[in-house]
């Protein structure tokens, strides 16, 4: 079997189809570029249209290949700067190690995460420690897999108060055209979603979730049907009747527009309903 994913990334192709294609109630504009000596720049700038708050962030990566190291810097207009380097497969072959840190010049508020991973057939693990004046939090996470079925752990605790924080299991099954995913988050949160990839075109996704102690189950249903090879629609309904559309056009290599919108359907002519805009420039 190949190696299992991440545990972030369990259930990702069901969260794809309810996540990616949506921008509404945002004006959005992401430019990416790269040099020829390699350095890639991502700059981005949104505004919502809800608040009016306009935002934005200016990224630089830089890889040496021969040494295997990778350099991430992020500045965004909140004034905060981060800085990420990651070294992967040199101590070992799956072996992943990082140091990720902010400093926020406003307030002098500085922050530093030492992050590790390691991955091959049939597992995938990985151990971030969070450095804090009061004293570290440990991240853990743990994927096996086996014959296309696939069981996590996800755990947070904090050190300064000897104290479990974050307690989630997950069991799923992926085979090539679809994947089934469950979880339980410490104890009280329950979810789950299938996906499926009916045909070349055309991709699907159901997702429920409940909290313990409540009545109330949430529900969605998505897809995603590829009008040709330059253009696709993304459409989504959730029990609360917010209907979700998106239309994604290549309009030349390197150029991509989105459109998306979300209608209230218990409340058509009540207005409160949104649009988004997204355009895409890479070079």
């Amino acid at each position: 079997m190949a190696v299992p994913p991440a545990y972030t990334d369990l259930g990702k192709s069901a969260k794809d189809i309810f996540n990616k294609g949506f921008g509404y109630g945002v004006l959005k504009l992401d430019v990416k570029t790269k040099t020829q000596s390699g350095v890639e720049f991502a700059t981005s700038g949104s505004n919502n249209t809800d608040t009016g708050k306009s935002g934005g962030h200016l990224e630089t990566k830089y890889k040496v290949n021969e040494l295997g190291l990778n350099f991430n810097q992020k500045w965004n207009t909140d004034n905060t700067l981060t800085t990420e380097i990651t070294m992967e497969d040199q101590l070992a072959k799956g072996l992943k190690l990082g140091l990720d840190a902010s400093f926020v010049p406003n307030t002098g508020k500085k922050s530093a995460k030492l992050k590790s991973g390691y991955k091959r057939d049939f597992v995938n693990a990985g151990c971030d420690l969070d450095f804090d004046m009061a004293g570290p939090t440990v991240h853990a996470a743990a994927v096996l897999g086996y014959e296309g079925w696939l069981a996590g752990y996800q755990l947070a605790f904090d050190t300064a108060k000897s104290k479990l924080t974050q307690n989630n299991f997950a069991l799923g099954y992926k085979a090539g055209d679809f994947q089934l995913h469950t979880n339980v988050n410490d104890g009280t949160e329950f979810g789950g979603s299938i996906y499926q990839k009916v045909n070349s075109n055309l991709e699907t996704a159901v997702h429920l979730a409940w909290t313990a102690g409540s009545n109330n189950t949430r529900f969605g249903i998505g897809a995603k049907y590829q009008l040709d090879k330059d253009a696709s629609l993304s459409t989504k309904v959730n029990n609360a009747c917010l209907v979700g559309v998106g239309y994604t056009q290549t309009l030349r290599p390197g150029v991509k527009l989105t459109l998306s919108g979300l209608l209230d359907g218990k409340n058509v002519n009540g207005g409160g309903h949104k649009v988004g805009l997204g355009f895409e420039l890479e070079a």
